[in-house]
């Protein structure tokens, strides 16, 4: 993938999350989105596997994961009433931006 092509994919991942996250996943942009990234993906190949058990996800210590610069406790000591405060605010103001048009 050059360089050019794996910025456009980056900027459309953010896109591909905002539609999902708003509840816009069987909307066509989100499907364009879609196709656009599995597009940039034809010449990836590869094998992910995860483990899920009772609530945790297990990655395999061979993977490219790494714990510390994902998690939000860790690096941003976020807290999870943050997280429902600004999905509540989010909320509230695409509720607002739907009743208004």
């Amino acid at each position: 993938m050059d360089w050019e092509v794996r910025k456009i994919k980056q900027g459309l991942g953010l896109k591909f999350a905002e539609l999902v996250y708003t509840g816009f996943w069987h909307s066509p942009e989100c499907e364009f989105v879609h196709h656009c990234i599995a597009k940039s993906q034809e010449g990836v190949e590869g094998k992910v596997q995860v483990s899920i058990l009772k609530g945790q996800v297990y990655i395999s210590p061979l993977s490219l994961y790494n714990k510390e610069l994902v998690s939000m406790n860790v690096q941003g000591d976020c807290e999870l009433i943050d997280d429902t405060g600004f999905i509540n605010i989010n909320s509230h103001c695409l509720q607002s931006k739907i009743t208004a048009k």
